[in-house]
């Protein structure tokens, strides 16, 4: 059970920065999603579009917290942890 809990917060930590960087791109950019994604890329900012997107975390950290699921929360927290490596080599 508590294995299952971990790789939850994972998938929840991953989901909500795709989620974050999906509102992103569609609210605060002329292009959609996958256009999007494709101009960033191409301009070298596709790193800080995903921070952006992982900002989301914090708060469902806090929320997880808040409702005890420790070992959720260290999933969001290693999901955010992934996904600063994957900024660094983006």
């Amino acid at each position: 059970m508590q294995k299952t809990d971990l790789l939850i917060g994972l998938f929840i930590g991953i989901a909500s920065a795709l989620l974050g960087c999906f509102a992103f791109v569609e609210i605060f950019t002329p292009y959609r999603f996958m256009d999007g994604i494709a101009v960033f890329r191409a301009q070298q900012l596709l790193g800080k579009i995903i921070t952006l997107g992982a900002i989301l975390n914090i708060g469902i950290f806090f929320l997880l917290l808040r409702f005890n699921r420790d070992l959720m929360a260290r999933g969001v927290i290693l999901a955010t942890i992934l996904l600063t490596i994957v900024t660094l080599f983006v």
